[in-house]
């Protein structure tokens, strides 16, 4: 492969499109990537302002209204404190006897590796963020072996998260395909074969049940699924400019590419994240 028409900017585009293609837990939908544009190195640090309450009063006639207040608010700061890096060659020789090309099967491998660890390292913010009033079955995992007892506890989970008033409209969950699979066996699971074009695009998507967006997700954590809303998580990722290299490396007859990806996490809305530990074997 002739280096001069190796196109950095190109091959940076094509490995987030591979990215999002595979991103379960860090995809739009399931997580708030608005922070996205505003990074350019590791250690930055997104500052977000999330605005406390606003005092709702009773109107009385002819009577004046109190003092406008003073609004107040509270701040999170998203670290880009995560950077993992791929760096392959192809030697000559294989480059010009196979084909198809390998270049573009092999940055889809890289890209793989990547959208692995970092729905990985999602799945753990989401776990460890969540409130821990809306952890169900973290000391004992709840049994779910009865008929319709994985669709039944999904509805307590529902009723967990109104509790706490969040919003119904943009509820997903995430679990490992077992426990999909299982809610999948319940009449009342809609696998929707005429999906809507939200549901399209999120990756890993099921059905619905109870209201939520049903994704499997092998790099969930074993035995758990998580619930939540957008609002509730912000991700960031971003391949800095000139860091997809094409190179020669010097002892070998090959092309090389490196190429680094710099991606932050946390939790905005711990309460509008439920954790459910369960059992489908008790």
């Amino acid at each position: 492969m002739a280096l001069d028409t190796f196109i950095p900017e190109l091959w940076a585009r094509e490995a987030l499109f591979h990215l999002d293609k595979r991103l379960v837990w860090a995809q739009p939908g399931v997580v708030n990537r608005d922070y996205e544009g505003e990074i350019a190195q590791q250690g930055d640090t997104v500052h977000i302002n999330r605005l406390g309450p606003v005092t709702v009063g009773t109107y009385t006639k002819n009577t004046p209204i109190s003092d406008p207040e003073v609004l107040t608010s509270d701040q999170r700061n998203l670290v880009i404190d995560q950077a993992k890096f791929f760096n392959f060659m192809i030697d000559d020789i294989d480059a010009a006897q196979v084909t198809p090309k390998l270049m573009g099967p092999a940055m889809e491998r890289a890209s793989y590796g990547l959208a692995k660890v970092i729905d990985s390292y999602v799945a753990s913010l989401a776990v460890a963020g969540a409130d821990v009033a809306n952890v169900v079955g973290g000391t004992t995992p709840v049994a779910l072996t009865a008929a319709g007892a994985v669709y039944d506890q999904l509805v307590d989970m529902g009723t967990l998260l109104d509790d706490q008033d969040v919003p119904e409209g943009q509820r997903w969950l995430i679990a490992p395909p077992a426990f999909v699979n299982a809610l999948s066996k319940d009449q009342r699971f809609n696998a929707h074969s005429g999906q809507s074009a939200e549901e399209i695009r999120r990756n890993g998507f099921s059905g619905e049940a109870a209201g939520f967006f049903i994704m499997k997700s092998t790099n969930s954590a074993a035995d758990t699924a998580v619930m939540g809303i957008p609002q509730a998580l912000s991700f960031a990722a971003q391949i800095p400019p000139g860091t997809m290299e094409p190179y020669r490396p010097e002892k070998y007859f090959a092309d090389a590419v490196k190429g680094l990806t710099l991606y932050g996490g946390k939790v905005i809305e711990p309460k509008a994240l439920a954790v459910l530990k369960y059992d489908l074997t008790a």
